[in-house]
């Protein structure tokens, strides 16, 4: 249904609400969408599928918030219900055609339609779950390691990677030029956020942070993807590296305030998901900063109340909290009945 709701075709509710039906599927004589000039440039199989992709990394971005003491059903009852009825409705404002991008609202490939939905959803699930045991004791804040940087590199490089279908792909043709443009935007901004973030984290810490560069890219990348294809290659260096920046500040300004965020999910996404959307308003001059402020707090309020609703249920009904010796004993045995490590476990117990 989610699909359907995204993309409703007519809305009932003056580009407010659509829902076209249950279940995909076309004839094959309407499979082929025409572009500009009437010729098909891709299929309803094909939108369909890279709009799940979109779809899926909302609620990925909630998962990194939450982690290590949440429960397993809960989170997938909760994923469920915001991606298949909270995510495509709102999305449908702008990309279904709704009363956002009638107002001139624009998101190239999400920094507010993806990222930031995501983020209002993780934030509502961390402010319900709570911190990690023994994250703030007194007044002291705890670092808990990841247990592999290498790991966390090559991931972030997968991502990276991943970007270029997720921004280039939204030109939604193969017009060399088109996807090239958006190429280059989308990889300097990545590069800009990282020496951004090392920049302002080996200023604050004296060092420069390795998993602060890895989120400066991700932050990069999270601020160009929503006007890629609008603004110039200069200022898409502008607008990541003003995001690595901001990426560290917001990592070390939530830790303070006490809301524990393992892998930094907040500031890349929502914090740098704001930024990259209100950006476009400062850097292409076809698109009003104020539109753009109107469709970040549109955004906002309905997402970031309904998934507080929907975990606060959760949290009445299910539980959404693992309890504290299965969290000091780790989720993958807990949740999932069998260590992640056996091998390093094993010989530690010997």
């Amino acid at each position: 249904m989610g699909f359907n709701l995204m993309y409703p075709g007519d809305f009932s509710i003056s580009g407010f609400f659509g829902f076209s039906g249950f279940g995909i599927g076309v004839s094959p004589e309407n499979m082929m969408i025409a572009g500009d000039d009437g010729v098909g440039i891709y299929t309803y199989w094909t939108d369909f599928i890279f709009q799940a992709m979109f779809a899926a990394t909302a609620a990925t971005i909630v998962s990194g918030a939450v982690a290590e003491r949440i429960k397993l059903h809960s989170f997938l009852i909760f994923s469920t219900v915001y991606v298949a009825l909270i995510y495509p409705w709102v999305g449908s404002w702008k990309w279904g055609g709704g009363w956002l991008d009638a107002m001139g609202f624009y998101d190239f490939a999400g920094s507010t339609l993806v990222h930031s939905v995501g983020g209002w959803a993780a934030l509502a699930g961390v402010l319900v779950l709570g911190p990690r045991l023994g994250k703030y004791a007194g007044n002291k804040i705890k670092p808990i390691m990841g247990h592999s940087m290498p790991l966390a590199a090559i991931g972030v490089f997968l991502l990276w990677l991943g970007w270029f279908g997720f921004n280039g792909g939204s030109v939604l043709s193969a017009d060399p030029a088109a996807v090239s443009f958006v190429f280059v935007t989308t990889s300097l901004a990545a590069a800009a956020g990282i020496m951004g973030a090392i920049f302002v984290s080996w200023i604050l810490q004296k060092k420069p942070d390795l998993s602060m560069a890895l989120n400066g890219s991700l932050a990069g990348l999270v601020g160009i993807t929503a006007g890629a294809d609008v603004v110039s290659v200069m200022s898409s260096i502008v607008i990541g590296f003003i995001a690595g920046l901001l990426v560290v500040v917001s990592v070390m300004g939530i830790d303070r305030i006490k809301i524990d965020d393992p892998v930094g999910a907040l500031s890349v996404h929502l914090v740098c998901g704001i930024w990259g959307t209100l950006a476009v308003g400062l850097f292409s001059s076809d698109h009003s900063f104020m539109t753009q402020v109107v469709g970040v707090v549109a955004y906002a309020v309905p997402c970031f109340i309904s998934a507080l609703a929907i975990f606060y249920i959760l949290k009445m009904t299910l539980g959404i909290r693992v309890d504290e010796e299965e969290e000091m004993g780790g989720l993958d045995v807990g949740e999932h009945g069998m260590a992640a490590y056996a091998d390093f476990e094993i010989k530690s117990a010997i």
